[in-house]
């Protein structure tokens, strides 16, 4: 090996994608390992329009562990993190001690540089921390050698992540030890399960929600009736019930069950002491239209879930996106009528009758939605193999252009 490569840095680059949960995971019943309190399940959005990048470099060469996040160099040191780090350089040594070739273990010891990008808001309820720790595991056990079962770990950065570990549809299976081992995520459909299922991402608000999801979940552990009845005796049927639509593709029982979980969790959120409002005036609006629009059709052509934030995330099928989009604009005209207002996948344009719009129309709120993320869903995390892509120079520190 020239002389020159040998300080060079062991360096791997992963995407890993956004999911919206369709039966909502809050609460935990071990904070330290992140076990929640009732199962769930999402929905993998695609990475050609919602994802994560991650580079991680490892190099004898580093004084230590260090993070640069959206341009800022973070604290490593947060426990999250460091559950995520100990974890992967824990399976890679045991690999080590079992014999299995490939594995150097004089590497395992190497400090690592970590830089993340998201393409979307942070910390907007848009599920940030789930593609970001999911992408993180994933390219961490790129560097270490490391395979298998992930979903665990990623899990202990931040629940749902567990969930991004994979495409499509994913369950995330609450588990009953202690030890959280049978604590996992498995997909119930791939990606190319539901082609005509459509995903609208409704950006409300970019800016940072008021209350974190962690300390939402603990306060409404400690102090909502309502989340200790949804988990015990209202969850578990609707997770059957879910996963019997998916597979079934069945939108009216999948469309129905969706807004009814979000309106639960909405209410858990009002039922903890002192309040929580995630949902704003523009989030209210929305779920009035969509109530209003399938009212008009005698059907249920369109569903609405929220995050704990005011982004609406609508579900419906291709066939309808044209003309629900355009309802959208007409009760949220945007600020100019540029192609910027939608994101992502292209949709065509539609024409409103008459009868439709009286059916929807409430007073227009200009400004009300920023903009529309186009989508669907999509595969679980992807290796980069273009090391032009990588967000860490040579020297393992982030390249310029970050």
């Amino acid at each position: 090996m020239p002389e020159d490569n040998v300080d060079k840095p062991n360096m791997a680059t992963c995407t890993a994608p956004v999911n919206i949960a369709v039966i909502k995971y809050w609460g935990k019943r071990n904070e330290d390992l992140i076990l929640p309190i009732n199962s769930s399940l999402s929905v993998t959005l695609h990475q050609d329009q919602l994802k994560t990048t991650t580079t991680v470099a490892s190099s004898r060469s580093f004084q230590e562990d260090r993070i640069w996040l959206n341009d800022k160099e973070e604290d490593i040191s947060h426990p999250r993190l460091q559950s995520c780090l100990r974890e992967i350089r824990r399976l890679a040594r045991k690999r080590r001690s079992d014999g299995e070739p490939g594995v150097d273990m004089t590497a395992l010891s190497h400090k690592v540089h970590i830089c993340s990008v998201n393409n979307f808001p942070t910390a907007a309820g848009l599920a940030s921390s789930a593609a970001g720790f999911a992408c993180l595991v994933y390219t961490l056990a790129r560097v270490f050698g490391v395979e298998g079962e992930l979903s665990g770990i990623a899990r202990q950065g931040s629940g749902s992540a567990c969930r991004s570990m994979y495409g499509g549809f994913v369950q995330w299976i609450m588990g009953r030890r202690e030890d959280g081992k049978d604590s996992l995520a498995q997909q119930v459909e791939p990606e190319t399960h539901w082609p005509e299922l459509r995903v609208l991402v409704l950006v409300a608000s970019a800016e940072r929600k008021p209350v974190g999801s962690t300390s939402g979940m603990q306060t409404s552990v400690q102090t909502s009736c309502l989340l200790k009845h949804r988990a015990e005796s209202v969850v578990p049927g609707r997770m059957e019930e879910m996963i019997e639509a998916v597979r079934r593709k069945d939108f009216t029982t999948f469309a129905e069950l969706t807004m009814k979980d979000s309106n639960q969790f909405h209410a858990t959120c009002l039922d903890t002491y002192p309040p929580i409002f995630y949902l704003n005036n523009v989030s209210r609006q929305v779920i009035g239209l969509v109530h209003r629009y399938n009212r008009h059709y005698g059907e249920t052509r369109v569903a609405y879930t929220f995050d704990a934030g005011p982004n609406a995330v609508i579900y419906t099928l291709q066939e309808h996106v044209a003309e629900f989009v355009q309802v959208v604009r007409h009760l949220f005209p945007p600020e100019t009528n540029g192609g910027q207002f939608i994101n992502g996948l292209p949709v065509n344009n539609a024409v409103l009758s008459e009868e439709l719009k009286q059916a929807v129309s409430s007073e227009p709120i200009p400004k009300g939605i920023s903009y529309i993320i186009s989508t669907k869903a999509g595969p679980g995390p992807r290796v980069v193999d273009d090391p032009d892509q990588h967000l860490l120079g040579s020297d393992g520190f982030p390249k310029k252009s970050v």
